[in-house]
């Protein structure tokens, strides 16, 4: 093995082992690292070092493991906090349109349809719905083309990640509802359908808040 590179891939394989996010954002800013190392040792080698110490001058230059994680964690954070706002965006809109297909599903008449204690959590569900979608959006935004004017709040990766797990538990919650209401009507073929979607909404969301949760609390602020 190249003298350069085994020290280098350690220092990579650490920080790489230390970093929590996106796999395509962590695997990007981990190859921008080992190239930033590798071309700085490359550099000090043509200066005159040997391959080993040329290797060690360039990681003091960028820094031991601990000084490198707080500044990609806070990128890597910033990147699952649009992953999880992206997904609640796309999936939180499904709530609300199995709600609509519950409401408006044919066929006799049901528990479901006349009971008006699952109206009014349809309508709750689907205001958690709207309001998680809400604030996905302004998160994009925030960590978007704006994040070159205004810095990103601190706390908003947590927020975005306790908003998703709120929005997959209402996705959990109305899975269930949607699975006794086709159990009471005729036309259980829709209703299944529409307990189906919210399954798996929950079940993409509540993996991204999971990961966001986790990369909140590694950049938690002092």
């Amino acid at each position: 093995m190249n003298p350069v590179a085994k020290p280098l891939d350690a220092h990579i394989a650490a920080l790489a082992a230390a970093l929590h996010g996106p796999a395509k954002a962590k695997s990007r800013l981990v190859e921008e690292m080992r190239d930033g190392l590798t071309d700085t040792a490359a550099a000090h080698a043509e200066a005159g070092a040997d391959d080993e110490e040329a290797a060690h001058r360039a990681i003091r230059e960028f820094g031991t493991v601990d000084d490198l994680v707080p500044v990609c964690q806070r990128e890597l954070t910033v990147a699952q906090a649009r992953h999880t706002a992206r997904t609640v965006a796309l999936t939180a809109p499904f709530l609300v349109a199995c709600w609509y297909l519950a409401r408006t599903a044919g066929g006799g008449p049901a528990p479901w349809q006349l009971a008006h204690t699952p109206q009014l959590l349809a309508v709750h569900l689907a205001l958690v719905a709207t309001l998680a979608a809400l604030l996905a959006a302004a998160t994009l935004a925030a960590t978007g083309p704006l994040a070159r004017r205004l810095p990103t709040p601190q706390r908003l990766p947590l927020v975005v990640a306790w908003a998703g797990t709120t929005a997959s538990a209402a996705m959990a919650v109305a899975t269930l509802a949607l699975a006794t209401a086709a159990a009471l009507t005729t036309n259980w073929p829709l209703l299944a359908a529409a307990g189906a979607l919210a399954a798996a909404s929950h079940a993409v969301v509540a993996t991204s808040a999971r990961a966001c949760r986790r990369c909140a609390t590694l950049f938690a602020p002092a």
